[in-house]
């Protein structure tokens, strides 16, 4: 009786050790990141990066959570290409509420298997745009570019079974809508509170990868959240164009301003670190070789100022030139809206102008000033002859004594004028 009792006790403990297995293996990984702020190099590497990542390590799916406000057309294009081959089921998630996936966002949400949002978010305004932040000047070139990002636009939608024709109006009118209008309008899966509820809802959900149908189990999933290196990030968050913009000129006024002061260090220092983190930033950003020579040629009118009297006029040439430098920094490619803004490079120029004609006309008229102590200070200062000096007597000078001499005579009492300076005697003139 204790055999068969012993031989039940273990086949039900094989049963129970089944099960526990079983219900371990059906706990799936997702892996999950977050993309807050412009489509990049930077932030396109990352994406592509860990789609690679969830395809190697087997995990469940790619969870992106994103707020973005646009970005450059080739990274967008880099990521769409890697979304439409993916081997491992992406998902979108715009979150938090008052997120949005505006211009470039349209596209990267689009090629996504699953389409998620946030309460409170909004998709939609993917019209391309110059990279100097205007339409594009070209009608016929405007056209083309508009046409071109309509056509893959409705593409992806029609490649992920998604509204066509709201795609195509996102980029020609600029149409955005909130997530309700999404749902309905089978632009996006789910509206989801938490990422919790996104999991719970997703559970289950079959979608086609490039080598198949994959169906996901997302039940009580680990999430694995993946974070950027702290140096990319800091790359990151300085590709803003316009935090790229201000490092460089921060940086060219440290390294003028050392220049111009030999000696005083911090500035050369503080100067090379902007010039370097920006050179950091403006190698991910289109940069236009005609900018950066009309900003050059700028500070170059800002120095003659100081040293021809031009009575204004390379000061305002300056200004105009650097606001213009600072418009066409970047390459007016076709694609999506990335640019300086103008109040902030009008701002940078008229502050670059006044910086140099003050800091630079104060420094040289600090040199230009007559010295007053030393050597040189004391020519051309006056006294009075306290004895006939012929040729050698004493003076006095700043309340001083000192000796002088002179090549004419000089009476006792008369006022004299220092003329040269030898050894600690001063040669001195009659003064009428």
């Amino acid at each position: 009786m204790n055999r068969y009792a012993h031989k039940i006790a273990l086949l039900f403990l094989a049963i129970a050790l089944c099960h526990a297995d079983s219900g371990y293996s059906e706990t799936g990984k997702v892996l999950k990141i977050v993309i807050d702020g412009d489509i990049n190099p930077v932030s396109a590497n990352w994406i592509i990066q860990n789609v690679e990542t969830a395809e190697r390590e087997g995990y469940e799916c790619l969870l992106i959570q994103m707020d973005t406000p646009g970005g450059l057309l080739e990274s967008t294009k880099s990521i769409v290409k890697t979304l439409l081959s993916a081997n491992v089921p992406v998902v979108m998630y715009i979150a938090p509420s008052g997120s949005g996936a505006v211009s470039a966002g349209v596209f990267i949400t689009l090629a996504c298997h699953i389409a998620v949002m946030a309460e409170g978010t909004n998709i939609g305004a993917a019209h391309p745009v110059g990279i100097g932040g205007q339409q594009d000047t070209s009608q016929v070139m405007g056209e083309k570019v508009t046409n071109y990002a309509a056509t893959w636009a409705r593409g992806i939608a029609e490649k992920r079974g998604r509204n066509a024709d709201w795609a195509e109006q996102a980029v020609r009118h600029s149409v955005s809508i909130n997530e309700s209008e999404a749902l309905k309008s089978n632009i996006i899966d789910l509206i989801c509170p938490s990422e919790d509820s996104l999991l719970q809802a997703i559970n289950g959900k079959t979608v086609e990868v490039e080598s198949g149908t994959r169906e996901l189990n997302t039940e009580n999933a680990q999430v694995v959240f993946r974070q950027m290196q702290w140096h990319h990030r800091i790359l990151y968050k300085i590709s803003n164009p316009t935090i790229a913009y201000i490092l460089l000129m921060l940086g060219i006024y440290g390294i003028f301003f050392e220049l111009s002061n030999p000696g005083a260090i911090l500035p050369g220092v503080i100067g090379g670190i902007f010039l370097i983190l920006a050179f950091f930033a403006l190698q991910t950003l289109p940069v236009s070789s005609a900018g950066i020579l009309l900003i050059l040629f700028a500070i170059l009118l800002f120095v003659l100022e100081v040293k021809v009297t031009s009575y204004g006029i390379l000061t305002i040439g300056g200004i105009i030139s650097m606001f213009l430098g600072s418009l066409m920094l970047y390459d007016k490619a076709p694609g999506f809206n990335v640019s300086v803004d103008w109040k902030v490079a009008l701002a940078v120029a008229l502050v670059t102008g006044l910086f140099f004609v003050f800091a630079l006309g104060m420094a040289l008229k600090t040199r230009m000033t007559k010295p007053t102590t030393g050597r040189e200070g004391l020519i051309g200062e006056k006294g009075i002859a306290i004895s006939d000096i012929n040729p050698e007597g004493e003076i006095k000078l700043h309340g001083e004594i000192w000796k002088g001499f002179s090549s004419e005579k000089i009476k006792k009492g008369q006022k004299i004028k220092v003329v040269s300076v030898e050894g600690l005697e001063l040669e001195v003139t009659k003064l009428d």
